[in-house]
């Protein structure tokens, strides 16, 4: 009676809203004002737990048979909607593999199954440099475990930066070792490892069964605090930055600050761009907070570091819950300020500058041209590049001024590629203020060659000023 009451409501409900297609959302970081004919029989009829114990909710699909035609030609519209709602922690802890740390077993019990988890286990082989004994830690954590989990095979080291996300060899290596596994859809495949790593993992992950249930340890700044967090998998191909990917939420993210501290200086600094990134187009004071510490930060201060990063990685999740697009269907893309350039820089230098250092000199590109199309002051301007400056970051490549054949700058290019990768339509996000964000559709390349030309100069009194300190 309860059911068919409630359908009623929301058919009542429903045609007096008349709703679009419900949009997938984020119960745990998300929106809960949908209280729409479809939200009323969602509750009702709430299905299983899978994937990333995600809640699929079925809704009372609505058939009308009112014809309709469209060039003399008649047809019946049936109507099908329902939400799929995704709910996954992401938890900063110290040591994970301790054998007194429980967070990882915890974590694999939420769905409440009750049995022993059969896992595979993938670690970045510049995780595995880097932390000598690592490997035998990880066996010997589970191996004190065996009433919960089932180690299957041996850990797996798996290549990582980002030039192992260049086409399908390494994900389809991984797929055949899922596969050589017998892993179900309810086993885990638990990456450990930097932002490509996770990439790769989590792309031949979310391939096998449709979908086989991923935990991320994320080992890099840039990991912890951006790659890491979100709903994206990927690899590169076809000349283009994650041309080839998935939206595959992850069933959980453990972030452990230990290993932050065997990280090089490349991949301490690098993933501090990604946090001026979304400081600069979404929370200023975020913004100022980095100013001050941004010595503390190059000189590897450890707590603020932590800070930053927790900071970071909550922006991005509350940008995925709010942004109403977690799988951007859209074309907006604000969290991708100074993405175009990056991208492009990335694939021109054949990854030897790294994804952060590829951002922050995309910053820096994308700001001076907010300055000289008005969006941002002169003052704005330089508080953003002395920041970017004074964290170690860098705000020049010479690949800015390569050139095709035809004379024109390469790095125009990447504006084409992040066009076709939106769908068809230009959106870059822009600085409105520090803060704040405009999106623009077009951009003026003798802008761009100017803002070229200023950056190189920047850069070289940058030199002079750090070689006449001594520094």
């Amino acid at each position: 009676v309860l059911t068919m009451l409630a359908l009623r409501v929301g058919e009542l409900l429903t045609d007096t809203a008349n709703p679009a297609m419900t949009a997938v959302s984020f119960p745990s970081i998300g929106s809960r004002n949908r209280w729409t004919g479809e939200s009323c029989c969602a509750i009702i009829h709430c299905m299983a737990i899978v994937g990333s114990r995600s809640m699929m909710k079925l809704i009372k699909p609505e058939s009308r048979q009112t014809e309709k035609h469209l060039g003399g030609f008649p047809f019946e519209d049936y109507r099908q909607s329902f939400t799929v709602s995704f709910d996954y922690p992401v938890s900063f802890t110290r040591d994970l593999f301790h054998p007194t740390n429980n967070l990882l077993i915890s974590v694999m019990d939420r769905p409440e199954e009750h049995r022993r988890h059969r896992i595979k286990v993938f670690v970045d082989d510049g995780v595995v440099r880097a932390t000598p004994g690592i490997v035998e830690r990880i066996e010997a954590y589970f191996q004190c475990r065996q009433d919960s989990v089932e180690p299957v095979g041996t850990i797996e080291i798996v290549p990582g930066g980002e030039r192992q996300k260049d086409g399908w060899d390494l994900a389809r290596r991984i797929m055949d070792n899922i596969a050589a596994s017998h892993l179900c859809r309810q086993s885990y495949v638990i990456a450990i490892g930097g932002g490509s790593v996770l990439d790769i993992v989590g792309f031949a992950a979310s391939l096998v069964h449709r979908g086989t249930r991923l935990i991320r340890i994320p080992t890099t700044v840039l990991a912890q605090n951006d790659a890491g967090v979100g709903v994206k998998n990927g690899i590169d191909d076809c000349g283009m930055k994650n041309f080839a990917g998935t939206f595959a939420p992850p069933f959980a993210v453990l972030s452990d600050y230990e290993f932050l501290r065997t990280l090089s200086d490349k991949y301490w600094l690098g993933g501090i761009a990604e946090a001026y990134k979304v400081a600069i187009i979404k929370d200023r004071e975020f913004f100022d907070d980095l100013c001050r510490v941004s010595i503390k930060l190059r000189n590897r201060d450890e707590a603020a570091m932590e800070a930053v990063v927790k900071r970071c990685a909550i922006s991005h999740l509350e940008h995925i819950r709010n942004s109403g697009d977690p799988f951007e269907f859209g074309a907006s893309r604000p969290l991708d300020f100074g993405h175009w350039c990056a991208h492009k820089l990335e694939l021109l230098s054949d990854y030897d500058i790294g994804h952060g250092q590829a951002v922050s000199i995309g910053i820096a590109l994308d700001t001076h041209y907010a300055c000289q199309v008005g969006l941002i002051s002169l003052h704005e301007q330089d508080a953003i590049i002395d920041a970017l400056i004074k964290t170690g970051l860098p705000i020049w490549s010479d690949f800015l001024e390569m050139k095709a054949a035809d004379g024109r700058l390469e790095i125009l290019r990447g504006l084409d590629d992040f066009q076709e990768h939106l769908g068809g339509e230009l959106h870059i996000a822009l600085p409105n203020g520090i803060g704040q964000s405009v999106e623009v559709h077009k951009m003026d390349a003798d802008i761009i060659a100017k803002t070229i030309a200023y950056l190189k100069q920047r850069a070289s009194l940058t030199r002079i000023a750090a070689y006449s300190r001594g520094s």
